[in-house]
C-alpha cells in the first residue's frame, strides 16, 4: 500500500480501535502482541469443557460499543448475541440476606423504598444529575485528548463542569440523596471499577450509576471475548495485520522519532508508533533514558487502581443461589478498602465478586457444570506466592459455601488462579496493577499521562494509564482519540478502505 507505517503495540481494547481507526483512514497499520492471542487482559482460554474469559466481565455502557462498530457501518449484533441480565446482579450483605438489583427502574424504586420511604423519588433525581453527567462526560468529556486546559476552555464546557460536580467527593454527593446504608453501598459499588475510594472520587462519576441503572448490565453470549473476536474480524476487513508472540524490546530513536521497533523476532520500521502495552513498561523499558517523558518518582507516586486476585474454577454440578454476577459485601469494606488503598497490604476480610456465566450461557461449561471467575481486589505492589493465593482461596470458599448453603470445593474439577506476577508476566503491568490509573481528581484529564509522548515525535499512547482512564469502554474511546491526534499530525494517505 506504501502509506504511513503506523505499528501498534498490543492488542488490548484500546489498541483494536486505535488499529482499525487508523487503517480505516488508509494507514498501513501492524498490531504487534506479546501473547499468543489477542485481547489483552480481555481474553480467553478453554479448559476441560470450560471456556473462561480472563479479565472483563461486565458489560456496562452498550452504547459505547454499538457506536464503536456503527463508526465503520457495523453494528455489534454483526459480531455477538447480546443479551440483558434480568436481575442485573445480586448483593450478599450476610447469611439469608440477599438482595437482587432488578434490571427494571419501577422494580428497583420500590426496592429502595421498602428500605427507606422516600427513596424512590430521590432515586429519581440522583438519576436525572447522573443521565446529565454521563451524556456530558461520555459524549463529550472522554472525547477530549487531554492535551492541553484550552480544550476546555468553551464557555459551555465551562459550565457543564461546574453542574458535573467535579470538584465534590462522590462519598459527600450519595449521601445527599440517600441514608440507608444498604442503599449507599450499592450507590459507590459501580465506584470500585474507578480503583479509588468514593471520598476520592469525583461526583461525576455518578454516571456509572446511570450506566449501570438505566442503561443496563448485558452479556455477550459466548462470554465476553466474543467482543475481541468481532474487533479483530472488524480490524482485519479494513486491512490492519496481527502478528503474534511478538515481544517488543526496544524502540529505535533517532533525531527525536522511532524509526524501528524490535522484538524478539524481527525489526519493524516505523513511522508512528502507538504504544496500548503498559504505559510504565514503554517508557522505563522500551525507550532510552534520554526519550523517558516521566520519571520513576513520578510513576511512584501515580495512585493506582488495585489488582486483583482470580480464580477460574470448573465445578461438576449445578449450584444454588448463585446469579450471573455475584457481590459478596458480608464483610465491612472499610478495612479492606485501607489495606487496598492506604496501608497496602493482603487483606484479611476482603469482599470479593463471583461471576457465574454459566447461569446464562450454557456453552461456557459442559453439562450440568457450573463455570465460576472469582474476584478479590487488592493493592498492587504486594509480594504474590502461591501459598497466599491458596489461603484466600479456601478463605472465600468457606464464606461462599456457608453463604449459599452449599458444598463446593469437592466438586471442583478445575481451578486456576491469577494474580500479581501473571499481571506482570503476561502485560508488564506496573506493580502488577489489573485496572491502571485511579481516577481521582488529580489523575484526570490533563492530568494523567499524556496519550503523546513528550519527547519522542510519532510515539502515542493509549489505555488505562492514559486519558480517559480504566474501563473497557474508555478504552475504546481512548483508541478512537488518539487515533484521531494522528490524524491532526500525519496525514492520512489518499487512499482509504471501505
Amino acid at each position: 500500500m506504501g502509506g504511513t507505517r503506523v505499528i501498534v503495540i498490543g492488542s488490548g481494547f484500546s489498541g483494536l480501535s486505535a488499529a482499525t481507526s487508523l487503517a480505516a483512514k488508509g494507514y498501513e497499520v501492524t498490531v504487534l502482541e506479546k501473547n499468543s492471542s489477542p485481547g489483552g487482559r480481555a481474553r480467553s482460554f478453554t479448559a476441560d469443557g470450560f471456556t473462561f474469559d480472563m479479565g472483563p466481565s461486565w458489560y456496562w455502557m452498550p452504547d459505547v460499543f454499538e457506536s464503536y462498530f456503527n463508526r465503520f457501518g457495523k453494528s455489534t449484533s454483526d459480531y455477538y448475541d447480546l443479551r440483558r441480565l434480568d436481575p442485573s446482579y445480586t448483593v450478599i450483605f450476610g447469611e439469608d440476606d440477599f438482595v437482587d438489583i432488578p434490571a427494571r427502574l419501577p422494580e428497583l424504586q420500590a426496592l429502595l423504598e421498602s428500605m427507606e420511604p422516600g427513596s424512590a423519588a430521590q432515586l429519581d433525581l440522583f438519576l436525572e444529575q447522573a443521565a446529565y453527567k454521563y451524556e456530558v462526560g461520555i459524549n463529550q468529556l472522554v472525547y477530549k485528548p487531554g492535551r492541553s486546559v484550552t480544550e476546555f476552555m468553551s464557555p459551555r464546557l465551562l459550565l457543564d463542569v461546574l453542574r458535573l460536580d467535579v470538584f465534590q467527593s462522590f462519598h459527600k454527593h450519595i449521601r445527599r440523596f440517600f441514608r440507608h446504608e444498604k442503599i449507599i453501598k450499592l450507590m459507590e459499588f459501580p465506584i470500585l471499577f474507578l480503583g479509588a475510594l468514593p471520598q476520592n472520587t469525583p461526583a461525576l462519576y455518578s454516571l456509572m450509576n446511570y450506566a449501570d441503572i438505566s442503561l443496563g448490565t448485558w452479556y455477550p453470549m459466548g462470554g465476553m471475548y466474543k467482543i475481541v473476536e468481532g474487533m479483530v474480524q472488524l480490524a482485519e476487513g479494513k486491512g490492519v495485520r496481527f502478528l503474534y508472540n511478538q515481544d517488543v524490546q526496544r524502540l529505535e530513536v533517532q533525531a527525536g522519532s522511532i524509526n524501528q521497533v524490535v522484538t524478539t523476532t524481527d525489526v519493524f520500521e516505523a513511522d508512528v508508533v502507538v504504544a496500548s502495552a503498559d504505559y510504565h513498561h514503554v517508557e522505563t523499558e522500551l525507550l532510552p533514558k534520554s526519550s523517558q517523558s516521566y520519571s520513576n518518582t513520578y510513576w511512584d507516586s501515580r495512585v493506582m487502581a488495585p489488582s486483583s486476585l482470580l480464580f477460574y474454577v470448573g465445578v461438576n454440578k449445578r449450584l444454588q443461589h448463585l446469579r450471573h454476577h455475584n457481590l459478596f459485601f458480608d464483610e465491612d469494606f472499610g478495612p479492606h478498602a485501607e489495606e487496598i488503598y492506604t496501608s497496602p497490604q493482603w487483606p484479611r476480610k476482603p469482599l470479593f465478586y463471583v461471576s457465574a456465566p454459566s447461569v446464562t450461557d450454557p456453552s461456557v461449561a459442559p453439562e450440568g457444570c457450573e463455570n465460576l471467575f472469582i474476584l478479590i481486589p487488592v493493592a498492587p505492589g504486594l509480594e504474590d506466592t502461591e501459598e497466599l493465593r491458596e489461603k484466600y482461596f479456601h478463605l472465600v470458599m468457606d464464606r461462599l459455601e456457608r453463604l449459599t448453603k452449599q458444598e463446593i470445593r469437592s466438586h471442583i474439577i478445575y481451578k486456576r488462579s491469577y494474580a500479581h506476577r501473571d499481571f506482570i508476566q503476561d502485560y508488564n503491568a506496573f506493580k502488577g496493577n489489573a485496572y491502571g490509573l485511579a481516577n481521582t481528581l488529580l489523575q484526570t484529564a490533563i492530568l494523567k499521562p499524556s496519550l503523546k509522548s513528550r519527547k519522542v515525535r510519532n510515539l502515542y499512547y493509549t489505555g488505562q494509564l492514559t486519558v480517559p482512564g480504566p474501563g473497557v469502554p474508555p478504552s475504546l474511546i481512548s483508541g478512537q482519540v488518539v487515533a484521531k491526534e494522528i490524524e491532526k499530525e500525519y496525514a492520512p494517505p489518499v487512499t482509504v478502505h471501505v
